[in-house]
């Protein structure tokens, strides 16, 4: 049987999710999105409460919750912002997952404390200019030097990429196109050689920032190294196995945002001396962007469990994935169509739910790309 979450279940950490979205959030999301500003203090303030290191052991300063817990905490975020839940879930899943999962006991001593407390934000590259969805296609380069690896290329689309502290970046170490000749690194802001680009200008998650990583001759010590060298593509793909259930979760959380957003306009607003919701056609939209929802959610919380079981989840993370970024997509447009001519305007949030919503269908890996997952891995079961 797959969990379900409840509000009896997790009560006080869905509360404090919500309390902390409404307080710190809520009255500044236009703002940052109009101006494409990254609120970097708040997420101090997340630090604080302890949802930059949710699923952190505690012996190295992070909540040590569960997959489910952090579903929730990110579903509640995202209802409220989807920049700020893009951000949340990035900065966790995978800069700190991936140095929870595969680093040393002295990289995790040194890093995770400070990516749990806030201190310090995390970013992960793997895509380049010449290389999204062939993530084994890179061309950044990392040449064995004595006691350092010299890195050359650049990363592009990378969350945190200017006010991140510290990235955990993949680069070849061997020939091209051999899923072996790539290892993962370690690299802190302000190692020479190693710069930002400008940020960029997007769509939706405007808070969130994105932006590029260029690495010239960029010296990085062999301590720096995550594993063994070669190791990095296969960290890599399974990092983006749990990655995708944070997306589905981010997209779950817009969707709900965009559906509560639809039925409190549609029970509020009359039309020829009806409410709107009592209009059949309005009715049957509702009933449809609630039963897609609830869907979506099982197929969350069911790789969720499965995370936290320490199973597989490379089917069940991509068909979460795949779907709820798809229903986050549809109730968006759905709530902009119920609200009119208001869900065309910035004075109501269905505009932003509509913005922010389609990238879930394209970051750690498109809508295609999970349909390929899926594919591979039901022939696996059916041969």
């Amino acid at each position: 049987m797959y969990y379900l979450n409840t509000e009896e279940q997790l009560s006080l950490l869905t509360q404090s999710a919500r309390d902390f979205a409404k307080s710190f959030i809520k009255p500044q999301i236009m703002e940052w999105d109009e101006s494409q500003i990254f609120p970097v203090e708040l997420f101090r303030k997340l630090g604080n409460h302890g949802f930059m290191g949710i699923i952190v052991p505690e012996k190295y300063g992070g909540s040590g919750l569960s997959y489910q817990e952090y579903v929730s905490i990110l579903v509640e975020i995202s209802k409220v912002c989807g920049s700020i839940g893009l951000s949340v879930a990035a900065h966790n899943s995978l800069c700190s997952n991936h140095i929870l999962s595969f680093a040393n006991e002295d990289q995790k001593a040194k890093y995770l404390p400070k990516l749990a407390s806030g201190e310090w934000i995390g970013a992960w590259g793997l895509t380049e200019p010449g290389s999204g969805s062939d993530a084994g296609g890179l061309s950044t380069t990392a040449e064995a030097d004595g006691d350092y690896f010299i890195l050359n290329g650049d990363k592009t689309f990378i969350t945190h990429a200017i006010s991140g502290d510290v990235a955990v970046v993949m680069a070849r170490t061997g020939k091209k196109g051999d899923k072996k000749g790539i290892s993962a690194f370690i690299v802190e802001k302000g190692t020479p050689g190693f710069t930002s680009g400008s940020k960029l200008d997007k769509l939706g998650m405007r808070a969130s920032e994105t932006a590029s990583l260029f690495f010239d001759q960029c010296r990085v010590h062999r301590n720096q190294l995550i594993g063994n060298v070669g190791e990095g593509f296969v960290q890599a793909l399974k990092l983006l196995d749990g990655g995708r259930i944070s997306i589905a979760a981010l997209s779950l959380g817009i969707a709900k945002g965009a559906y509560e957003c639809a039925l409190q306009y549609t029970n509020q607003r009359k039309q020829f001396d009806s409410k709107l919701f009592d209009f059949q056609s309005v009715g049957f939209t509702l009933a449809d962007m609630a039963t897609q929802i609830d869907a979506a959610e099982l197929l969350v919380r069911r790789a969720a469990q499965f995370k936290d079981e320490n199973k597989k989840v490379t089917k069940e993370g991509a068909m979460a994935k795949l779907y709820a970024s798809e229903v986050a997509v549809s109730a968006s447009n759905e709530a902009v169509q119920l609200l009119g001519g208001y869900g065309f305007t910035k004075d109501y949030p269905a505009e932003k739910y509509f913005r922010d919503a389609k990238l879930c269908t394209i970051g750690e890996g498109t809508s295609a790309i999970q349909k390929m997952v899926i594919a591979r891995e039901i022939k696996k079961n059916a041969e």
